[in-house]
């Protein structure tokens, strides 16, 4: 994901604001990067994914929303952090202002892409703990599997295979069988 940067200062939210809304992009302390496009298999994970967690809490009657990229989440503002996660759910409402959730989403799952999977691993693991995420799930589609990080619990790094049933841990009975998903992927 190669940064780019149209003058030494550090981008701030009126900056970032004015960018080309068809440039996706996530800000890093200030530092923004380009956003590849998805793939074919990582659209077709990211939308069997979103319909399990939308008709769980449809069905639930619950009161958080799920959303897909691109939909800003805006981490901090000085140094300015924006990231467009793949999948999320928000159950604080006032955290949504009709542009983007101001502050850190309940649960996000990113969808590793083949190009900079340490971007995933590493880099937003580190910002999503330390900006109050409760649960992130990394999902690598060539390695087929799912590291599932619980930091409400201390659970980190925890290791799935494409044929298991795992637990969203933000809900006391939400299971996603990946057995099921893959069926519909052709992999």
């Amino acid at each position: 994901m190669p940064a780019i940067q149209y003058s030494q200062e550090l981008m701030d939210l009126r900056q970032y604001e004015s960018m080309p809304e068809e440039q996706r992009m996530e800000v890093f302390d200030g530092i923004a990067y380009n956003l590849a496009s998805p793939s074919q298999l990582h659209q077709s994970i990211l939308t069997e994914l979103l319909v399990s967690l939308r008709n769980y809490i449809r069905k639930n009657n619950g009161g958080c929303s799920v959303f897909p990229a691109p939909f800003d989440v805006k981490l901090n503002d000085s140094p300015l952090t924006i990231v467009q996660p793949d999948l999320m759910i928000v159950c604080d409402r006032d955290k949504l202002d009709g542009k983007r959730c101001n502050g850190a989403p309940d649960f996000i799952i990113e969808i590793v892409s083949p190009g900079n999977p340490s971007d995933d691993y590493i880099r937003k693991l580190y910002y999503y703990k330390n900006y109050g995420v409760r649960e992130y799930w990394i999902v690598d589609p060539q390695r087929k599997t799912v590291t599932v990080n619980y930091f409400e619990n201390d659970l980190l790094n925890v290791p799935y295979t494409f044929d298991s049933v795992i637990k969203v841990n933000i809900y006391k009975d939400l299971y996603i069988d990946f057995s099921e998903i893959v069926k519909t992927l052709y992999i």
